[in-house]
């Protein structure tokens, strides 16, 4: 009888462990998919003005964008657009456990390009919220100056313990630097599950967009991804069989409101300026 209730422990275990791995994957499939549109849009959109010589064409979405005459801030936020596709695109590559057991070198480096452009990306995102402002307000300005500073934190600690070769300390700041450096992305996926969950902008704020769901969310978009972080890596490390199944289960559902809110900035936001 003991035996049988030891290998039944064992098994619901495994179970837990597997079903946390598997949510985790679930959740980073969905994130490289939604990323990799981003990507697409941007590329499409901003980059389709730029080569035609309309940078015009990018105050369609950003407040404060292009200023003929105003070369610095042009030059800053051209460098943020063109850095945003080179770190979205390498940040994930960053989290394949095959690439850093067979391509070492290439996680090295790639690393290293991906903490180098979320440090100057921070920079220049601050220097454009600053002097050219953006929609919704001081909420808006506050929250992205506060996501940029963790991330300057987060990935100087990556770097750090990186060259410490104590690597699964780096991987835990890495993972938070990921996260935080997707706050802008998570503004816009989880804005438009928001709209789409309440069948239209509520709490939104208008033309003035600065309504209490955007003040909430200013900040939110990359709290909330970090806790949920901090929960999954603490159900992995000392979370028991009850701990790893609630936390899978809370990741699919998060996950699947993610895939949603992604389908819903993809029609609604990306793809028509992609198209158009």
């Amino acid at each position: 009888m003991d035996k049988t209730v030891a290998a039944g422990s064992t098994a619901l275990r495994s179970a837990a462990t597997r079903a946390l791995k598997a949510s985790a994957i679930f959740w980073y499939a969905t994130a490289v998919i939604g990323q990799w549109l981003f990507v697409a849009y941007i590329a499409s959109f901003y980059g389709g003005a730029a080569t035609v010589g309309n940078f015009q064409k990018w105050n369609d979405v950003l407040v404060g964008g292009y200023v003929a005459g105003g070369t610095i801030g042009n030059v800053a936020l051209a460098a943020h657009l063109l850095l945003a596709i080179i770190i979205t695109v390498g940040g994930p590559l960053q989290l394949v456990p095959y690439l850093r057991a067979r391509a070492l070198p290439f996680h090295r480096w790639n690393g290293r390009l991906y903490i180098l452009t979320a440090i100057v990306m921070s920079l220049t995102g601050l220097y454009m919220v600053w002097t050219r402002g953006t929609a919704g307000g001081f909420s808006m300005r506050f929250g992205i100056s506060i996501n940029a500073a963790l991330i300057l934190a987060c990935a100087a600690l990556a770097w750090r313990y990186a060259l410490a070769r104590k690597i699964a300390v780096h991987r835990r700041w890495a993972l938070r630097t990921f996260i935080l450096v997707s706050g802008v992305w998570f503004f816009r996926v989880g804005l438009m599950l928001w709209i789409i969950v309440n069948n239209g902008p509520v709490g939104i704020g208008g033309k003035g967009f600065d309504g209490p769901f955007v003040r909430f969310w200013a900040y939110g978009c990359y709290l909330v991804p970090l806790v949920v972080l901090e929960l999954y890596l603490r159900a992995q490390d000392r979370g028991g069989v009850t701990g790893k199944f609630a936390m899978a289960g809370l990741l699919f559902v998060l996950t699947a409101g993610v895939a949603i809110g992604i389908f819903g900035a993809f029609m609604g936001m990306w793809l028509p300026r992609m198209a158009g």
